[in-house]
């Protein structure tokens, strides 16, 4: 559990600090630059205070070889099964998006023209490719094996999943314009945490991103690296993105409620998706368990 409590601490605590000081750190940036916002002030400083966190993390628990980021694949395997992996991602998520456009769950946007289409075509590609680098390093390459090396799969698989799934709902908030007050930044944090207020109204999104957080672990798993959940990742958001683009937000369909209102887009449909694809790729974990890196064995 040390590895676990590791993880939430610099998450939590960083947030917590970051509101205690969130006065001063504002007065000293507004001195500097009096256009810095006190929102960008909080969020910056946040960034760089989980930069740092997860840095003392990284090295308090010795994950310092690329097998224990989730890299120890050699360069041409590791790209030849991320390849493979956005392509599956993509087909696995496209009769998801199709779902959704003939149900009327997501109803098809105004016309778009040829370069509206390259544009979102691009610009989901590259989110992708982002948002699953960022996440996959993070909770299936670095947190994954800490957990792993100190408590075994099942406690990696959870407690990974259960981090993953919680910070999707840690949502953007404002304060209002103007010389913020003393207690501005527990303000912010507040807003940062509503969503946790109403749990019911997050239970949908909360299955699918949970659901997720499982099937990305076990393919980190039993393939001994990070490639295919980065690929299957990636795969994902850019249909996400796209299908978004094209489509509008989900009105009063006789079955509207399989889409969470919290991003309009995961929900019951998505979770239930990807149970069966936990289903499959469990099935076939032998012929995965065939891609896993030998220097990686004991990560």
């Amino acid at each position: 559990m040390r590895a676990v409590l590791a993880f939430w601490l610099a998450i939590a605590g960083t947030m917590l600090a970051v509101a205690v000081l969130a006065r001063p750190l504002y007065t000293l940036a507004h001195a500097i630059d009096p256009d810095w916002v006190f929102n960008k002030v909080m969020s910056r400083s946040w960034q760089l205070a989980m930069l740092v966190a997860i840095g003392l993390v990284i090295r308090r628990l010795g994950l310092a070889g690329r097998a224990d980021w989730g890299y120890g694949l050699p360069q041409r395997e590791f790209l030849r099964q991320f390849a493979l992996a956005l392509a599956l991602g993509v087909l696995t998520m496209l009769p998801v998006a199709a779902a959704m456009i003939v149900l009327d769950l997501r109803p098809p946007g105004p016309g778009v023209d040829t370069a509206r289409l390259l544009h979102l075509l691009l610009s989901g590609c590259t989110a992708g490719l982002a948002v699953a680098l960022f996440e996959e390093t993070l909770y299936r390459g670095l947190m994954f094996t800490a957990v792993r090396r100190e408590a075994g799969i099942r406690l990696a698989v959870a407690s990974t999943a259960l981090i993953y799934a919680a910070t999707h709902f840690l949502a953007k908030t404002r304060i209002p314009a103007g010389e913020p007050g003393w207690d501005a930044g527990f303000t912010m944090l507040a807003g940062t945490l509503r969503a946790f207020a109403d749990p019911a109204g997050i239970a949908d999104a909360f299955a699918a991103l949970l659901r997720i957080g499982v099937l990305l672990a076990l393919a980190r798993h039993w393939t001994g690296a990070i490639a295919t959940s980065l690929g299957l990742h990636a795969g994902w958001v850019w249909v996400l993105k796209v299908t978004v683009g094209l489509t509008q937000p989900p009105g009063a369909a006789p079955h509207a409620d399989l889409v969470s209102r919290f991003d309009g887009f995961t929900g019951w449909l998505v979770a239930g998706w990807t149970l069966c694809l936990i289903l499959v790729l469990t099935f076939n974990r032998k012929r995965l368990r065939g891609l896993r890196d030998p220097h990686a064995a004991n990560v």
